[in-house]
């Protein structure tokens, strides 16, 4: 039996579309009070982090949070797969919210130095590394398997409105009570996706599933999961898709554009259009997915798109006119966010429902952990040689994830379920 096979009949199809079925949406109101929380609490961090030091070591306070979530990533992964991702989410959610209210009673009380918003962060970083994994592993719990395109599409909606409006949100908060009222608004925010999460009802794993943990100890657990990884070729290349594209993006994206912004004289306006170009191509690309709910071949449809969105990024750096930029980052904002809409939904078809978690943190480690890394080598690099040279190469690692993709039969045929009827 193949993996998609065992996947797609690992738990019952859904009755209803995704965006009808009410558990659906219970968890994406969730999802999205989470992101709102999450984009309120890094500006809370920022702003205070710049009133209490000099910008590099506010900056190390920000990087922070980094470190433990790309160390314990896949112990998080064990854990979801050990215990429910069900309840390490509710777990990690009510941790969030207890440290959400003592950073803003630490701020309201006292005037902290650098040290105790580095704790903070480190914390948060650390219920990071244990909430992502059962995040991601909780699609496949809670729709059918013909469904889990359209919840990634929903739930890539979901992102954006939820950057959005944290962004917005957080920004009305510090201007309002300072850093105290915006990290207690994202304890709000963490405490009614905790509500949430308790209403939503999860599939329980097969009886006969006999691939979930056992009374092992974690480690075994967690080199069971990557001898599973490594024993399906059709993930294993979905993998290396996934870490090969994000490290092609992840610098000129989120360095290398605001340095083409500066050095062209289109300033924070101009950037501020670009990204909001970048944001409405992939919004665009997540409506698509949610009204459809599947496209057919989707493993080379993924390849596909992740190649257009390469060849669209090394043309970004040669465009001189912003109108031309912004167009340009409407692109890569649409085929790149149908490429990782579509890279999530099949993770999710693909894999058995009993190592989600550990293959979903071996994903978010690549993307959230690793791919960061390539933020101040981007930086140099443009300072160094220029824009252009930089966008280039970066492009042509993010199209090396795509000639992976073609090129590996398995996942190149890859299909989403379909459902059933």
């Amino acid at each position: 039996m193949t993996a998609p096979a065992i996947a797609a009949t690992a738990l019952t199809p859904s009755r209803a579309p995704a965006h009808r079925d009410p558990n659906v949406l219970r968890w994406l109101a969730a999802f999205t009070a989470s992101i709102v929380g999450d984009a309120v609490w890094f500006l809370a961090l920022s702003w205070a982090a710049t009133r209490a030091g000099d910008p590099g070591r506010a900056g190390l306070v920000l990087a922070a949070g980094a470190v433990p979530r790309a160390v314990l990533m896949l112990g998080g992964g064990v854990l979801a797969d050990r215990f429910g991702p069900r309840r390490i989410v509710i777990g990690s959610d009510l941790t969030r919210c207890a440290v959400m209210f003592a950073a803003a009673a630490l701020l309201a009380l006292t005037t902290p130095g650098l040290w105790a918003l580095a704790v903070v962060a480190l914390l948060f970083g650390a219920v990071d590394a244990v909430f992502l994994p059962a995040v991601g592993a909780l699609p496949a719990r809670i729709t059918g398997p013909d469904q889990l395109g359209r919840l990634h599409g929903m739930k890539g909606i979901a992102m954006r409105v939820g950057n959005v409006a944290g962004a917005s949100l957080g920004g009305t908060a510090v201007a309002t009570g300072g850093a105290p009222v915006a990290f207690a608004a994202a304890g709000v925010l963490f405490s009614v996706s905790l509500v949430l999460l308790v209403a939503v009802r999860v599939a329980p794993l097969p009886p006969d599933d006999r691939s979930a943990p056992a009374d092992g100890t974690a480690w075994r657990d967690l080199v069971e999961g990557l001898r599973y990884l490594r024993g399906r070729r059709v993930l294993t290349a979905l993998m290396v898709v996934i870490a090969v594209g994000e490290l092609g993006f992840a610098g000129p994206f989120n360095i290398g554009l605001a340095l083409v912004a500066a050095e062209r004289g289109w300033g924070a306006a101009g950037l501020g259009w670009i990204v909001s170009g970048f944001g409405a191509g992939a919004g665009a690309a997540s409506l698509l997915l949610t009204v459809r709910g599947r496209l057919p071949r989707a493993g080379l449809a993924q390849a596909c798109c992740l190649g257009l969105a390469a060849v669209a990024m090394a043309a970004f750096a040669f465009v001189p006119a912003l109108p031309g930029a912004v167009a340009l980052a409407v692109v890569v904002g649409l085929v790149a966010g149908l490429s990782g809409a579509l890279c999530g939904a099949l993770l999710q078809t693909l894999t058995e429902p009993a190592y989600l978690g550990r293959v979903s943190s071996v994903a978010a480690l690549f993307s959230l952990g690793l791919a960061p890394m390539s933020y101040p080598l981007t930086g140099a690099a443009i300072g160094a040689w220029g824009p252009q040279p930089v966008f280039v190469a970066s492009a042509a690692v993010a199209a090396a994830g795509a000639v992976v993709g073609v090129a590996a039969p398995a996942l190149r045929r890859a299909e989403l379920a379909r459902r059933p009827g």
